[in-house]
């Protein structure tokens, strides 16, 4: 078997949260790059361009700042590496396509994640909708209430303009399972956003109206100033797919010093499958919800649990795709065009909230 060797442009949070994946069998993680010089289990280089450089690596995971990931995905792709690029995939759609460019030119694959539509519960979802055993889906209803504005961040991750704030960092998620799930291209965007805390100056929530073109619409909503708790829905498994104590309930403010930073938070062993919070995808004959263990089934006459294995590598399904990709010449769902169309919607959530209109979408690949 063949193992693809991993170099990780930037070793910090983005790093960390995915690294368990590495230890996936058909991968193999040999270094990184970080002018911080942080523990790592490889060898450290202390600029992109010489990660990019080494013979030793065929796949650059790029992890750096938002601001940084179209850069730094195109210099990979320029020293013929492929690529796996975080969310979002970059901050503008022109660099989205000189991203798509640099690797078509290259003759890399370019991979968008993780977000969480890769989880296997959403994927499972998708395959019942496509099934058509309970009609056609008709609607989406999503939502997540979290801490995520007062975990720890760097100045740029609570300014907009920089990459910083809830719809940058978290509405792709939401946006790309609803993707996932539904048959039909994006058609338009209708949204508001919250910015209720001066001291994190950034969008903390948005709540946003999809329209897809075969009628179906979704509905998404996400709160990130640390007061509800949606993973009390999820029966109190996290976002990253580990048990929650509901009596640490506002741990995260109450542990903000007076420069409204704390220290991070350690991982928890997931033992459950990874989620986004809250879901529903309502068909004409079924609701279906994705659950950390698997989906729930709402139908005409009977609800049942489709049950799923635990997993036994985080974000497994990221190593399936990548390595699909680049050794058996798959082309990836979570492509460039699809970071591309994903980006697009989050923008028309800004567009839309600032200009107070439905905004119109130009560039959606038909999706899964």
């Amino acid at each position: 078997m063949r193992k693809l060797r991993i170099g990780v442009a930037g070793l910090g949070r983005a790093y960390q949260v995915m690294a368990p994946a590495f230890a996936d069998p058909r991968v193999e993680l040999v270094a990184g790059a970080d002018p911080r010089k942080p523990d790592f289990p490889g060898r450290v280089f202390d600029s992109v361009e010489a990660l990019c450089r080494s013979p030793d690596i065929d796949v650059v995971y790029v992890a750096t700042p938002h601001q940084f990931h179209a850069e730094h995905a195109c210099l990979a792709a320029q020293h013929g590496k492929h690529v796996l690029v975080e969310k979002p995939m970059a901050l503008t759609l022109e660099e989205c396509r000189r991203m798509i460019d640099a690797a078509r030119k290259a003759g890399v694959q370019l991979v968008v994640g993780h977000s969480h539509s890769f989880d296997l519960p959403v994927l499972r979802t998708g395959e019942l909708i496509r099934s058509g055993a309970f009609g056609r889906l008709r609607m989406i209803t999503a939502l997540n209430f979290t801490d995520f504005l007062y975990r720890p961040r760097r100045p740029e991750e609570l300014d907009t303009a920089r990459g910083g704030g809830a719809i940058f960092n978290q509405a792709a998620h939401q946006v790309d399972v609803a993707r996932v799930l539904s048959p039909g291209r994006v058609l338009s965007v209708r949204a508001q956003t919250g910015n209720w805390d001066a001291a994190r100056p950034a969008e903390g929530a948005y709540s946003a109206l999809l329209t897809f073109e075969d009628g179906a619409f979704a509905t998404l909503t996400y709160s990130g100033y640390a007061h509800f708790d949606s993973d009390e829905l999820m029966g109190w498994v996290g976002e990253m797919g580990s048990r929650k104590d509901p009596a640490r309930y506002g741990a995260a403010r109450k542990t903000l010093d007076d420069r409204q930073k704390y220290a991070p938070r350690k991982l928890q062993a997931q033992t459950h499958h990874q989620h986004f919070g809250f879901l529903i995808a309502s068909c004409e004959r079924a609701d279906l919800r994705p659950l950390p263990d698997g989906v729930m089934i709402y139908g005409d006459e009977e609800k049942r649990l489709d049950p799923l294995p635990a997993p036994t590598v985080p974000r497994q399904e990221v190593i399936d795709e990548l390595y699909d990709a680049v050794v058996n010449g798959k082309k990836p769902l979570h492509g460039g065009e699809w970071g591309m169309a994903t980006l697009e919607v989050c923008l028309a959530i800004l567009t839309s909230a600032r200009d107070g209109k439905e905004i119109p979408l130009r560039h959606q690949p038909k999706s899964a």
